[in-house]
């Protein structure tokens, strides 16, 4: 663990490895955070971590580094439902960063409307009881049927939430991506009961997404290997429907600090074809988030 003279925790490392393998030309990180800088955007009274910075300067230069070109800034749980420091780097993006917001599902349509002109595209339920305190699903159901045009909701829950979660996910009025495709026991493989419950909740709706991400908090394996196995086949089974991103700077995981350039070299081993890759990488986060722009 690393931590600053104010005992505020760094989770990314200083140094990643330049990946291997090289994305294609407007590649997205689909699943990225920002951390302040805290003297201008401080952290919620609320928050379950107080981390060092990490503003959209170091962001845009790891996405450099990694060989990638656009960004999707997922509010991050310390910073509560103020997003100022996740609009501020989608404004200092040049147009390459959209965002997804976390609000207090009181929130007035023209709050909304604004965080649709900052660059917002959905909002985010968290379900994860370590990082939130109260997860109002009759609140979170008002809400997502006043979202702007186009947008989406963003769930991160864990696996063993997901029954109890299925009559919410389907009473949802836009379309849904799911954090880390509700982090599945992947030792469990591909044919595991988590998979196996996780793919009848995409065959449920054709309109549930989600994101191929964090080997590093799900795999028990060196190298990864296992995550490989189980997440691999439900990239191929569903093309359309699959997002990819770094998770950087990588919250609540400075016990175990990734290397951003081994998750980049992941992408090939879960999409091994240029088709698949195209589709992970650019189509389908093109089509979430830059849909205006998307031909």
């Amino acid at each position: 663990m690393s931590t600053d003279a104010q005992n505020r925790v760094r989770s990314w490392t200083l140094d990643p490895t330049v990946p291997t393998y090289r994305p294609p030309e407007g590649a997205v990180d689909a699943h990225c955070h920002v951390f302040g800088p805290a003297e201008r955007f401080p952290f919620s009274a609320k928050a379950k971590y107080i981390p060092q910075d990490a503003g959209p300067d170091a962001l845009f230069a790891l996405r450099d580094r990694l060989g990638l070109n656009r960004s999707v800034i997922v509010q991050a749980s310390c910073h509560g439902t103020d997003n100022s420091a996740t609009l501020n780097a989608i404004a200092a993006s040049n147009g390459s960063a959209r965002g997804v917001a976390v609000v207090d599902p009181s929130i007035s349509n023209d709050e909304l409307e604004a965080l649709h002109l900052g660059g917002m595209r959905g909002i985010r339920f968290n379900f994860l009881k370590r990082l939130v305190d109260d997860a109002p699903k009759d609140r979170f159901l008002e809400v997502a049927g006043r979202l702007p045009e186009g947008w989406h909701v963003v769930m991160y829950f864990e696996a063993d939430d997901l029954e109890d979660l299925r009559p919410f996910i389907a009473a949802l009025p836009v379309p849904v991506i799911i954090d880390h495709m509700g982090r599945p026991d992947v030792t469990q493989g591909p044919d595991g009961s988590d998979m196996r419950a996780f793919r009848a909740l995409l065959d449920s709706r054709p309109d549930i997404h989600f994101k191929a991400t964090c080997p590093d908090r799900l795999s028990a394996s060196p190298g990864w290997d296992d995550f490989v196995q189980a997440v691999r086949p439900l990239v191929e089974d569903y093309p359309d429907r699959c997002l990819w991103g770094t998770d950087w700077p990588h919250p609540n995981m400075e016990q175990r600090i990734p290397d951003d350039g081994a998750l980049v070299d992941m992408i090939p081993r879960i999409a091994p074809t240029p088709g698949l890759q195209q589709k992970l990488l650019i189509d389908n986060p093109m089509r979430l988030y830059w849909s205006e722009e998307w031909p």
